[in-house]
């Protein structure tokens, strides 16, 4: 059971800009925080635990013989009292973190044990010893989590240095009644020597303390304050540059690290990013990051901490306690990269199939002819019912698109530009050559027979309604290389006469710069890239977002849920450039754990026109409540056996109380 676990991390890290000397003499920026930080997590003795080996058992008990004192005190009268019971995580650093764990026993007049925590680990293993918990049943240990008249409350009390203070808290999956917290601050309050706060650790939790009458401080507070967060983990070697808009620096290099605001909408192939403003986790340029395996960080005030190291060669590496600049030398012309990415397969194309397909009756095999997008889709659509819903569409196929670009020359147009000494040694030449010819993609007569096919189908099957027009190449969607945000999507196309231009503008953007440079750097064949088109019908909804089958910041945690989300539709969140909810959900505890809430004051919605059109946004700022965090986890984890039990990146739309599926791809963790 995870008692320990009550112990989640209150805590703000502190400014980054602490400079120190690295071994080889050069001058470093370095962060230091501790692992989880991002999540309010103190690690927990009950995840990934094993059996101790005789040896360790053994070792373990000489050193609780060589600890001496008390195995518990009744009372906590100075703080060096509360120091000789604590353990102490990441001790001897800025960001210790000392706690004590508690036992209040309600059958002995409400006697309350501050533990020494080192020597016994878990609130359950004092309790065992001193017979407070009579038998070994896991009923029996579960009942003090559970049960409102239980015999035992198990909570810990840790030192808040930047509150500063003290704060009490449960594991977040503990059902404690209003009458058992307000129990619990009585007798700390009547037993420790300073003042003390209740951290909620769960929104049932906040519930409680509002329920009981008591003030409290919660994780998300405390997060809105983070200074850092490792959003892919790594170490790059390149030329720092500190720059206000991706879109107004052309000549942006793979071997840049980028210094920026905010997370940019679409961004060519870096070495490494860092920002200023805190993002959405699963916007596009962060799952873009991992599939890359770049660093990747958020960090308080980046510009004016690495203003020094602007046009400089540095090493930048990225972890989950920190990060860390140094200058280094420009390595020398034709000097490999360190760390060379893998070139990624393309799946080959089945070009044979030209008929239109809905999505009703696709498999996952037909991506050889679909793409992953349409068919991960097509299989979801059969399967999900009652759970979730995919909207009806079509998919055209790969076979269209090479008949069209066949039409046009624009594999000899490319093959051509690639002869070009310009062309493969300067982005500014790429970026203005890929314009052009998207520009006669996208104005180019269509075909007027394949145009018809597509209006009859649209007409017929979608009765005409708004549709979204969305990419299904066999170039995105990979284990290896997500494509996430690369190309087109154009959103609600409610005209007829708009529907073939919409087709081209996705077929045409297999041609964007961003994804020209991104199938560049992972060693793709451009001539291999073949496009499919989703004509899927618009999805009108409340609220939308991703989520990720299991926590983003620990692999270990598959029984846990990622999500985030924000009001209307689901651009803005992919987009990144705001921060969303976000949330944690976790199968074991039942419990959901509040990141941060959504800073936008505007939401997307469809217009009856066509396109989308922004509003403002009325009342609470909170997306989700905590049904529907739980309905959405469970058809996450629906969605994730269907595709082959691996974990997936899934957006996701609500509309009143049916949850809604527009896309599931594999989770591409390219953390290094």
């Amino acid at each position: 059971m995870p008692a320990s676990r009550a112990s989640l991390r209150l805590r703000r890290a502190p400014r980054p800009g602490l400079l120190a000397l690295t071994a080889s003499g050069l001058l470093a920026l370095s962060v230091v925080l501790p692992a989880a930080a991002q999540t309010a997590r103190k690690p927990s003795p009950y995840e990934n635990a094993r059996p101790l080996r005789p040896d360790e058992r053994a070792a373990q008990q000489t050193a609780d013989a060589k600890r001496g004192g008390p195995a518990y005190l009744e009372q906590i009268g100075s703080q060096a009292q509360f120091q000789q019971l604590a353990r102490v995580y990441n001790a001897g650093t800025p960001l210790e973190i000392p706690h004590v764990l508690f036992v209040i026993d309600r059958r002995h007049g409400d006697r309350i044990y501050y533990i020494d925590t080192p020597r016994y680990t878990l609130h359950e293993n004092f309790a065992r010893e001193r017979r407070l918990l009579p038998g070994t049943d896991k009923a029996t240990l579960i009942a003090q989590y559970k049960d409102p008249d239980r015999r035992l409350l198990f909570g810990t009390l840790s030192w808040q240095r930047d509150l500063p203070g003290y704060t009490y808290e449960f594991w977040e999956g503990d059902r404690v009644t209003p009458a058992l917290l307000r129990l619990t601050q009585d007798k700390l309050r009547d037993t420790f020597y300073a003042p003390i706060q209740f951290k909620a650790n769960s929104t049932i939790h906040e519930q409680t303390a509002q329920a009981a009458g008591l003030g409290f401080v919660t994780q998300e507070a405390l997060l809105r304050e983070q200074t850092f967060l490792p959003l892919n983990t790594g170490r790059a070697q390149g030329r720092l540059r500190i720059v206000k808009s991706v879109d107004d620096t052309p000549d942006l290099a793979p071997t840049d690290i980028v210094v920026l605001d905010e997370v940019p909408v679409a961004l060519p192939p870096v070495a490494g990013l860092v920002t200023q403003r805190p993002s959405t986790l699963l916007s596009h340029v962060n799952l873009l990051a991992k599939g890359w395996r770049i660093p990747n960080a958020y960090v308080r005030d980046a510009v004016a901490a690495l203003r020094e190291h602007d046009g400089q060669w540095v090493t930048l590496t990225v972890n989950s306690n920190g990060y860390q600049v140094e200058r280094t030398a420009r390595p020398e012309a034709g000097t490999a990269p360190p760390q060379p990415r893998p070139a990624v397969a393309l799946p080959k194309p089945d070009l044979s199939v030209r008929a239109i397909k809905p999505l009703t009756g696709m498999v996952t095999r037909d991506s050889r002819f679909c793409g992953v997008k349409a068919a991960n889709l097509g299989a979801l659509k059969g399967a999900l019912p009652p759970l979730a819903s995919v909207p009806d569409g079509f998919c055209i196929p790969f076979a269209q698109y090479a008949a069209f670009m066949d039409r046009l020359g624009v594999q000899e147009r490319i093959a051509q530009l690639e002869q070009r000494p310009d062309f493969a040694s300067d982005a500014n030449v790429r970026r203005a050559e890929l314009a052009a010819l998207r520009q006669d993609i996208i104005q180019a007569e269509p075909d007027a027979a394949l145009a018809a096919n597509w209006r009859e189908r649209w007409q017929k099957q979608l009765k005409g309604r708004g549709v979204f027009v969305r990419s299904s190449s066999n170039s995105e969607d990979l284990p290896g290389f997500s494509g996430a945000g690369l190309y087109t999507t154009v959103p609600n196309v409610t005209q007829a006469d708009a529907l073939a231009r919409a087709v081209q503008t996705v077929w045409a953007s297999v041609y964007n710069f961003e994804a020209y440079e991104a199938r560049r750097a992972a060693g793709i064949g451009q001539g291999g890239v073949v496009m499919a088109v989703l004509v899927q019908q618009a999805a009108a909804s409340d609220s939308s977002g991703v989520m990720i089958t299991r926590d983003p910041f620990d692999a270990s945690r598959r029984y846990v849920t990622y999500i985030s989300a924000k009001r209307g539709l689901g651009i803005k969140v992919v987009e990144g450039k705001r921060q969303a909810e976000q949330l944690m959900y976790s199968t074991w505890s039942k419990a959901v754990q509040v990141l941060s809430r959504s800073a936008e004051d505007t939401q997307l919605i469809a217009d009856a026109a066509g396109g989308v059109r922004e509003v403002p946004i009325k009342g609470s700022r909170q997306v989700l409540n905590d049904a529907l965090v739980a309905r959405l986890a469970a058809v996450g984890n629906q969605i994730k056996l269907r595709l082959g039990n691996t974990d997936q990146d899934i957006e996701w739309a609500v509309q009143g109380d049916n949850i809604i599926v527009l896309q599931a791809r594999p989770y591409v963790d390219g953390s290094r």
